[in-house]
């Protein structure tokens, strides 16, 4: 059965597309985009019986939805410091200068300005790698899985064996898991010991039957395996002759007493000086930067990655390497480094800090808010054990959880907060002073 004759007379009256885009102010393809769905909208409602909007405004909306960029800066109350879903470790304002002096033009990216001739972008970092780590060459590619994928091509490659510890067969994310890494590489993978316990002499037997393998140990960063367990460690592991492989994960270059919560993760220092061949690692968590794969170690090692046919297939872009040349110059100075680097300061940020900031954002929203004790989180696969405690915001209001939360997103910045208990929190670890008018007016118009 048709549509009654008042329907019916309501959607012969609806404009034509060509009709409705010429009425709105924009790019042509996308006004007819907009209208299109406008007109869409509008007859699907009155065909169910609905009111639907008015069509003019609703594709004037629809228009400026497409009109937006889709990537956007959005704010982090969630009290998750490296948030993988919002782009991870925020980048200090160091970097941030450097990657619009990069794209402002052109750039000595693979240009040795003193000869004229072809340079190597790895050349850009790779001093400043050597000098933090003690590393003997090192260089840099698009990000902390295909670092792996690429060392472990380099040293091992096709019908080569390459020794895993069975607990130590992760899943990095993404579905990015260890076997697949090394069958990907053309490298032949033995597992060796137990998912809770392996000893040295489950490596050595295994070289004694592949005396050519390469031994790959892989940090277990996104959880911790307690109790019954027994592991090598990296000094042992070189000891034994072969080639090794350290991926230790998340980048900790901060070790020392001004971060105590990051003796947790390995040293990239502590492997290179045991005798790593390489030594692997992501930019973008711990480490506080841009997107990237660290990759260092002996001369020799770092040759045989530069030369290998998948070092240009992942190398890193002239953005990111500007920000993480920036970011891993803060690093000669510690104290400059936890004071500016973003992930460094939210993981030491003080009880009185983080009061003051909670107290601003309550005071600033009124009855809805009410300041608390929460557990902030690491994350990014970092230090999945750590729990830090500190004071947060609660917002009540007469709409759900999650409805609070949805209107929180459509903000303008959005605001990211996450439910906890029932109820709505925003963490201050991980927002800026800078940030607290935004989300004090986001969190008002939320709550109602």
């Amino acid at each position: 059965m048709g549509p009654g004759n008042d329907t019916a007379r309501l959607l012969r009256a609806l404009p034509s597309v060509h009709e409705l885009a010429a009425q709105l102010d924009g790019p042509h393809p996308l006004a007819v985009a907009a209208a299109r769905q406008a007109i869409e909208e509008q007859r699907e409602a009155w065909l169910a019986g609905q009111p639907g909007t008015q069509v003019v405004p609703r594709a004037r909306e629809l228009l400026a939805e497409l009109q937006r960029s889709s990537l956007r800066r959005v704010i982090n109350a969630t009290g998750v410091i490296v948030h993988t879903n919002l782009g991870r470790a925020p980048l200090p304002a160091p970097a941030r200068d450097a990657v619009r002096a990069a794209a402002e033009g052109y750039s000595n990216l693979e240009l040795d300005l003193a000869s004229g001739g072809r340079g190597s972008r790895h050349v850009h970092v790779e001093g400043l790698l050597r000098e933090l780590t003690g590393a003997e060459a090192a260089i840099v590619v698009n990000n902390g899985a295909a670092a792996v994928l690429l060392a472990v091509a380099a040293l091992a490659g096709p019908g080569r064996a390459v020794l895993v510890s069975r607990g130590q067969l992760v899943e990095i994310g993404g579905g990015f898991r260890i076997p697949e890494v090394v069958a990907q590489s053309g490298a032949r993978l033995i597992e060796v010991g137990t998912t809770n316990r392996t000893r040295l002499t489950d490596y050595a037997r295994a070289l004694a039957s592949e005396p050519d393998a390469v031994v790959l140990r892989v940090h277990q960063s996104n959880f911790r395996a307690v109790g019954f367990v027994e592991e090598v460690s990296i000094e042992a592991l070189s000891g034994l002759g072969a080639p090794v492989i350290d991926d230790v994960g998340s980048g900790v270059l901060a070790h020392g007493p001004g971060i105590p919560s990051l003796g947790e993760e390995p040293s990239i220092a502590r492997s290179l000086k045991a005798g790593s061949a390489l030594v692997c690692c992501s930019g973008d968590k711990l480490l506080g930067g841009p997107q990237a794969g660290l990759l260092m170690g002996s001369a020799e090692a770092l040759a045989s990655a530069r030369e290998h046919p998948l070092a240009r297939a992942t190398r890193i872009d002239k953005l990111s390497l500007a920000a993480l040349e920036a970011t891993l110059r803060l690093y000669l100075d510690p104290e400059r480094a936890r004071r500016e680097i973003p992930v460094l300061a939210m993981l030491e940020a003080s009880e009185d800090e983080l009061g003051a900031r909670a107290r601003a954002l309550a005071d600033g929203i009124g009855a809805a808010a009410t300041v608390i004790r929460a557990m902030a989180k690491v994350g990014g696969g970092a230090l999945p054990l750590l729990e830090l405690e500190g004071p947060a915001v609660a917002l009540e209001a007469e709409a759900s959880p999650v409805e609070l939360a949805r209107a929180l997103r459509s903000a303008d910045p959005p605001v990211l907060a996450r439910i906890h208990d029932g109820r709505v929190l925003l963490d201050p670890r991980t927002l800026g002073d800078e940030e607290l008018e935004s989300v004090i007016a986001a969190a008002r118009a939320a709550a109602g």
